[in-house]
């Protein structure tokens, strides 16, 4: 009986989805399981080629190809298409732990657990630069959260987690939790088209966490996750911060009372644990670093109030965006 539905959404990156599905045919589970959904968004590459080379290597292995642009229309393919109670959606550029899918198995075995969670660890793709790793530098607790790369390491401890620290590489949530969400929120939109982007798997998690279920955080259940010269870059992290922006007020418009909650909170804090690291950092180096670092930190901050205010301004002046943004679901 398959109870893991392993949910892989990927656009045009074929090389990288190759090394995802190497890791997964390693697994320590029986195949029998589990099964693997290539939610393709409209590529061009070789990713259905690479897709159909991996079918002959797992018991239970689909390709599924959508039109409609948008990271949330293949988890929600994903979800519409599977077998399995529990789903676990993943990024096309990680590399899982071998026991990682036997690790979640397990973990779901606590009734009360819907969301299960593990280290996203990163994988550099080149030596990072100082202020990387700085914004990867551990906590007083010995924690390490950088949410701009979607990396974090809370230690090797089994334990209750907030929902939030569960990102959407390495999501395992509970079938039913996306039925009662009636699917993702709008996320992964191209450039060109980024007024349509929405708060993603964050409103699964508000939801998760609106209700008091039960989030799991487990050391083994955990993957590597790409981080690519171009995200190391000041241009990269500007539209990092423009993105956020852009979901920060669509979460605002569609759900005003979480306009000072959690996921906004989440921005603010990190980029504050940001400017502490470089003010921390630059205590020790000259004073051509602590101007590049404060290029950095502008960089990250302008591109989160412009991201906003653009998205405000474009649902004011569109009643269809202001539909889309209020949408009942997105399936």
């Amino acid at each position: 009986m398959i109870k893991l539905s392993v949910i892989i959404p990927t656009r045009n990156r074929a090389a990288l989805l190759k090394c995802t599905l190497d890791s997964i045919v390693k697994q320590t589970i029986d195949q029998s399981l589990f099964e693997v959904i290539i939610c393709d968004n409209n590529s061009t590459d070789d990713t259905g080629e690479i897709s159909h080379i991996f079918a002959h290597k797992f018991l239970n292995f689909r390709y599924e190809k959508t039109i409609e642009p948008g990271l949330h229309v293949g988890r929600n393919k994903g979800f519409l298409e599977s077998k399995g109670d529990i789903l676990v959606y993943i990024d096309d550029d990680i590399e899982a732990l071998p026991e990682w899918l036997y690790t979640i198995n397990e973990a779901f075995n606590d009734e009360d657990v819907v969301l299960v969670g593990g280290k996203n660890l990163p994988k550099w793709e080149i030596p990072p630069p100082d202020w990387a790793l700085q914004m990867w530098a551990p906590n007083q607790h010995g924690e390490r959260v950088c949410g701009y790369f979607s990396i974090i390491d809370l230690g090797n401890e089994i334990k209750a987690t907030d929902p939030y620290n569960v990102y959407g590489c390495n999501f395992s949530v509970k079938k039913s939790i996306i039925n009662e969400t009636k699917g993702f929120h709008p996320d992964g939109m191209p450039q060109e088209m980024i007024k349509y982007r929405g708060d993603g798997e964050s409103a699964v998690s508000e939801y998760i966490k609106q209700n008091g279920y039960k989030t799991i955080y487990h050391p083994m259940a955990s993957v590597f996750h790409l981080v690519s010269n171009e995200r190391l870059t000041i241009d990269y992290l500007r539209k990092r911060g423009f993105n956020q922006g852009v979901s920060d007020s669509y979460t605002t418009i569609r759900t005003p009372k979480l306009a000072s909650s959690k996921r906004i909170f989440i921005f603010k804090s990190t980029l504050k644990k940001v400017l502490y690291g470089i003010l921390n950092f630059c205590k020790t180096k000259p004073q051509e670093t602590v101007n590049d670092f404060s290029v950095w930190y502008k960089a990250i901050d302008d591109g989160h109030r412009k991201g906003f205010n653009f998205h405000q301004q474009k649902v004011k002046e569109s009643p269809e965006l202001k539909a889309w943004v209020m949408k009942d679901n997105y399936l």
